[in-house]
């Protein structure tokens, strides 16, 4: 493992729901100077590893890890944080719970907050979902963040992002005989199909 685990207990999400044994998945790259004001938070994008963060990282580039310290939560979901894969039953497949943008960077809070002890965040950015979580962060802590940097990501979900994600579970739904109940039962080759449409729009 190239990362770290930050265990957030059972937490309550925005949909009313408790989630037993959340956690998140985090990287650290440089340092938290003294004065802590040295923070950049960078969370992942959907279907992203905070690996797919790091061509912005770099001595000498846009994210200097010997000026900033940055940290990259992964999104709840990835398959790093807390997922369909790695929470245990009832929560585990298709029987884990909605999560929202909210609940994501109310525990990435908590995560630089507890785990950091960090006041004050340089700047947020992010890519497509991860520049959404980069509007939420300026939202909900408009005193912590001084600066956010979305980029390809939008305040408001636009109606073409949802026709997409309606897009990514058609083969899903089509390979279940669209009977919810059966996509616990889904094979590997079902998976793929829905990587080949994706795919597309990456």
């Amino acid at each position: 493992m190239d990362y770290e685990i930050f265990e957030l207990g059972d937490v309550a999400l925005q949909s009313g729901v408790t989630l037993p044994g959340a956690f998140l998945a985090y990287k650290t790259y440089g340092r938290l100077n003294e004065m802590k004001n040295n923070v950049i938070v960078y969370p992942t994008a959907f279907g992203d590893h905070h690996v797919q963060n790091e061509w912005l990282i770099g001595n000498g580039m846009a994210l200097d890890p010997q000026k900033y310290f940055i940290i990259v939560p992964n999104l709840l979901g990835n398959g790093l944080s807390s997922s369909p894969s790695n929470t245990a039953p009832p929560f585990d497949r298709t029987n884990f719970p909605q999560v929202s943008i909210y609940d994501n960077v109310t525990f990435q809070h908590r995560l630089v907050t507890e785990r950091f002890g960090i006041r004050k965040i340089a700047l947020v950015l992010g890519w497509s979902m991860g520049g959404i979580q980069a509007f939420q962060w300026g939202a909900s802590y408009p005193d912590m963040v001084e600066r956010i940097a979305p980029f390809a990501g939008a305040a408001k979900t636009w109606p073409h992002t949802h026709t997409v994600l309606e897009g990514l579970k058609a083969p899903l739904m089509a390979a279940a005989g669209y009977d919810a109940s059966k996509l616990n039962e889904l094979t590997s080759s079902d998976m793929r199909a829905v990587g080949r449409v994706y795919a597309g729009w990456g």
